[in-house]
């Protein structure tokens, strides 16, 4: 699943909020979320940020990618995200040699 980290916006004209959201990114923005991370509110001065580390760790080690503007969230709230450690395949032994097929042979 495409799984991204982004802005839902709650609120009436003129004063709204958000929510920060990891969400299936081929959904709707107003549609089905998977969890609430955060909550950004521009109107406050200074503006209200209220991000949970851990869990916006946890979804961008598992592959999620976030919007432009959580990103720069997260940059402001000086949260390091690193991806999971991906097992790489060991290369073979240099006298090791490919095995002919059978249709190859004839």
């Amino acid at each position: 699943m495409a799984t991204t980290l982004r802005l839902q916006v709650h609120g009436t004209h003129n004063r709204p909020f958000y929510h920060v959201v990891a969400t299936d990114s081929r959904k709707k923005l107003c549609g089905e979320i998977l969890e609430q991370v955060g909550v950004y509110d521009p109107r406050l001065e200074p503006s209200l940020i209220e991000l949970k580390a851990d869990r916006i760790q946890a979804w961008y080690a598992k592959g999620a990618t976030l919007s432009n503007t959580v990103r720069i969230l997260v940059k402001r709230k000086g949260i390091k995200l690193e991806r999971a450690v991906k097992i790489t395949r060991q290369p073979k032994p240099a006298g090791a040699k490919k095995a002919k097929s059978a249709k190859a042979a004839k």
